[in-house]
């Protein structure tokens, strides 16, 4: 009923628009009694027209019928002469009532564009039901399978993320890392305890080498030495070092000896073992041990000016002056000797020299 409406309000903007003066030149007819009649006539004309094409439009024919529109099939001044003669041929029609009113229409400024025509709701296609489903339900059907296939079957267990054991050295390293932060902060016994839960599964060379030193500057000599027994440390060079300094400073010069005798470990690995042993076998009187080793130390590195103090010292015990003098000479002569050494040089020299 829309559509209808629609056209009925056309066809009356249409049909009352002004028309251009002088366009009708025709013999003139004297005024008449008959103008409501005549307003019928064309009211009528237009509705029946405009019933007309609503009818096809909604009835859907071979082929869709374009709206018909009065003011398009025949000018209002035609329509007027039309509506004269039939009332001057038939003067006997009385006026017949109109079914649907027509509202007056509102004056246009300019002339309106014809509207495409309107296709009925029934005419615009859309698939049925049926076959709408039909179309999704094999989308439908991927979509699950696609999702079936990326799921992991309900009876199998997803997979276990293997994680990496720690190796027990880098299990080593972390704890002691941990126990370095603890001693400073001033918490040696916690530390301890730390290192005899890890011990508990491994030997722990790090962790015990931090330990240890700790305990020994502390001045805690007897802890410092429990934790490094001879079964240990006859397998690391960095803690029989420890141990012998604690031995030394504990005043057992023969039991450090003895220690860091045993085993020595090749000079590019450990420069400090081999000093530390040279200069503990010139304490103790062994003066041939004790150059052998400055001079295997000088051998590999000849720029270090207490190396070859050592080595004079060592010549010096033995009787061997002349070469004594040369170790004398060459460590004045090297940079980085602190003074109290620098003036024990002096002194030796000028001794050996005068003579």
């Amino acid at each position: 009923m829309s559509l209808l409406n629609d056209a009925l309000r056309a066809a009356e903007q249409r049909q009352n628009r002004p028309s251009a003066p002088g366009a009708y030149v025709g013999e003139r007819q004297p005024p008449r009694d008959g103008k409501p009649l005549l307003l019928i006539a064309v009211a009528m004309w237009a509705l029946l027209v405009t019933v007309m094409a609503g009818y096809w439009m909604f009835a859907g024919g071979s082929s869709p019928q374009p709206r018909v529109v009065a003011s398009e099939l025949i000018p209002n001044q035609r329509i007027q002469r039309m509506a004269t003669v039939v009332v001057d041929q038939r003067p006997e029609l009385e006026p017949v009532g109109v079914l649907i009113p027509v509202p007056q229409p509102k004056p246009e400024p300019s002339a309106p564009v014809a509207a495409a025509p309107l296709a009925p709701a029934s005419a615009v296609p859309s698939p049925p039901m049926a076959k709408l489903r039909a179309r999704q339900e094999p989308i439908a059907a991927k979509i699950i399978a696609v999702k079936a296939a990326e799921a992991p079957p309900e009876n199998v267990a997803p997979a276990a993320v293997k994680s990496v054991p720690e190796t027990p050295a880098a299990t080593d390293r972390r704890r002691a890392r941990q126990l370095e932060r603890l001693i400073a902060q001033g918490n040696i016994s916690a530390a301890e305890r730390g290192l005899a839960a890890l011990a508990q599964t491994q030997t722990a060379p790090r962790s015990r080498y931090v330990v240890a030193r700790a305990l020994l500057m502390a001045g805690k000599l007897e802890q410092a030495l429990g934790w490094l027994p001879d079964q240990i440390t006859a397998e690391h060079p960095t803690l029989r070092l420890l141990k012998a300094r604690a031995l030394h400073a504990n005043n057992n010069l023969a039991a450090a000896v003895d220690t860091l005798s045993s085993n020595v470990p090749p000079v590019q690995d450990s420069a400090e073992y081999r000093v530390t042993l040279a200069t503990l076998l010139q304490q103790q009187g062994n003066s041939a041990a004790a150059a052998r080793y400055w001079a295997e130390l000088i051998a590999w590195n000849d720029s270090q000016a207490p190396w070859w103090v050592g080595l004079a010292i060592a010549l010096e015990a033995q009787g061997e002056q002349a070469g004594a003098v040369r170790a004398y000479r060459q460590a004045a002569a090297l940079p980085g000797l602190p003074d109290s050494l620098a003036n024990y040089v002096r002194q030796r020299l000028k001794a050996l020299q005068a003579g």
